[in-house]
């Protein structure tokens, strides 16, 4: 049997989904890693411990299914979540800076003063902000001189989280990354696609330590996955999550569209062959590039949709497991107009307020925590209508339907909250790992629409357009509030 082992790096977890030749998934397991805060608004993951949990989660697959032949590994990743590693060895010189983190926030401001923000968003479709790459990277060469000094010799390179893997899993054979990653960066041209020398210069990015761009379906070099394999297989497939889990759901028209539901929730939406113009809130990166013609994506991103959870499991403690959210929620008949903000880093679209601090509003005598974890719910979907509604202004399209994936949409309460909310139908499919199932593929060079199909729940909405406004205006309200902060 051949198969195809999907490595699926997410911000919180390492994933490892086995795909058969009919694009069934076999097998999968996951790793989580730690969350590091070092300060208010950083966040940094250990790069190390990612590779550790890579080849752990692929050995456990490996072992279970042994009778499977492995004839090619994939990668979906997080995506601006940068890493600093030894040429030689491969292993991190700093933590990983995650693309939640805000430590950048300063130096876009700065790139903003100088009024570069209008050609940095005419080349790279986005937004200066200390969401994506640069600034991340700025602030290493900046604060760590040893680090800088390595970079100028040669003998450090940098990269976001495949160009990482990729370099781990080939023995520093192969350095490089595929056009998804490198269209977040704020470095990458995505017109001309290449690197842009203007661009690493205001950010103090050193070119020469940049990773070669390769299309996503491209050969990434061979692993043995770190002698787990009897014999190297070929990587092939590897994109940014949330482009591949476009790609996985077949968004392959113009305006076809799905949201991806994580740590963070990315709404996509198939912008076709021409670079579009983009608008204030959406930002635009390459879907993919396939036999040298890209394809363009628009994006609405939000920044915190189910790390709202495992805040309220690991920092309140009064969610013992996210599993358990639906079923506290199901015991109140109503939020009694609580709302969480989940600002925990800024808010992203369609607001783009990178001060913004998170809230609980509208807490009583008789709320308790069902109450709090229902709205903690309810704002992804109110985050959804709010890119939606963004999206249909700056670009006229109004969606009819939405595919949606990712851990949360197993959460049916979560789900048709979403349609009620958003008011258009929500396909749910039952394959959650839509990311990995896209970075497999496309390894495989593969739109057949008879491969890979799974069962999909489609959730039409129940509430009146009318109760759906008015709990959305509470959310507007509620918004507002944390706006008003200076």
């Amino acid at each position: 049997m051949q198969c195809t082992l999907a490595i699926d790096q997410s911000t919180s977890a390492t994933k490892t989904v086995l795909f058969d030749a009919d694009g069934r998934a076999l097998d999968s397991t996951s790793r989580e890693h730690q969350q590091h805060y070092p300060q208010a608004g950083w966040v940094e993951h250990d790069a190390e411990e990612i590779w550790r949990n890579t080849l752990e989660a692929c050995g456990e697959i490996i072992r279970r299914q042994s009778h499977c032949g492995i004839t090619a590994v994939s990668i979906a990743n997080q995506r601006e979540t940068v890493v600093v590693f030894d040429r030689a060895t491969g292993k991190p010189l700093h933590p990983a800076i995650v693309w939640q983190c805000r430590r950048g926030a300063s130096l876009c401001a700065s790139q903003i003063q100088l009024r570069r923000d209008a050609a940095i968003r005419a080349r790279t479709g986005l937004r200066v902000d200390s969401y994506f790459s640069a600034s991340k990277l700025q602030w290493l060469v900046r604060e760590r001189a040893d680090i800088a000094a390595r970079l100028s010799r040669g003998d450090a390179l940098l990269g976001t989280i495949d160009t990482y893997l990729i370099y781990r899993l080939t023995g520093g054979a192969v350095f490089a990354t595929d056009h998804t990653n490198a269209s977040r960066t704020l470095l990458y041209d995505i017109g001309k696609l290449r690197w842009d020398e203007e661009l690493c210069a205001w950010w103090d990015v050193p070119r020469e330590g940049l990773p070669d761009v390769f299309p996503s379906d491209a050969c990434f070099g061979d692993t043995s996955l770190g002698g787990l394999l009897e014999e190297p297989v070929p990587i092939r497939g590897v994109m940014g999550d949330s482009q591949a889990a476009l790609f996985a759901h077949r968004c392959l028209e113009v305006g076809s569209a799905k949201v991806t539901f994580g740590t963070g929730s990315s709404i996509l939406l198939n912008a076709g062959h021409a670079l579009p113009a983009g608008g204030n809130g959406t930002v635009t990166s390459l879907a993919w590039v396939r036999d040298g013609r890209p394809t363009y994506a628009l994006e609405g991103i939000i920044t915190c949709s189910a790390a709202t959870l495992t805040w309220l499991r690991d920092q309140l403690g009064i969610l013992d497991s996210v599993s358990d959210a639906e079923t506290l929620v199901r015991e109140v008949a109503d939020d009694e107009g609580v709302y969480v903000v989940p600002a925990f880093s800024g808010l992203g679209a369609p607001y783009w307020r990178e001060s913004a601090r998170a809230a609980i509003v509208g807490l009583t005598a008789h709320s308790d925590r069902r109450h709090v974890i229902k709205a903690a719910l309810e704002s992804m979907a109110y985050q959804v209508r709010d890119v939606l509604e963004m999206m249909h202004a700056e670009t006229g399209v109004r969606l009819q339907e939405i595919h949606a994936d990712g851990g949360p949409a197993r959460n049916a309460f979560l789900m048709q909250f979403v349609a009620d909310i958003v008011g258009v139908d929500l396909r749910v499919t039952s394959l959650t790992d839509q990311s990995a199932w896209g970075a497999a593929l496309m390894g495989r060079g593969s739109t057949q629409r008879g491969v890979g199909v799974y069962e999909e729940t489609i959730y039409k909405r129940t509430m009146t357009p009318a109760q759906a406004q008015t709990r959305y205006e509470g959310w507007i309200r509620a918004v507002e509030q944390v706006l008003s902060v200076p």
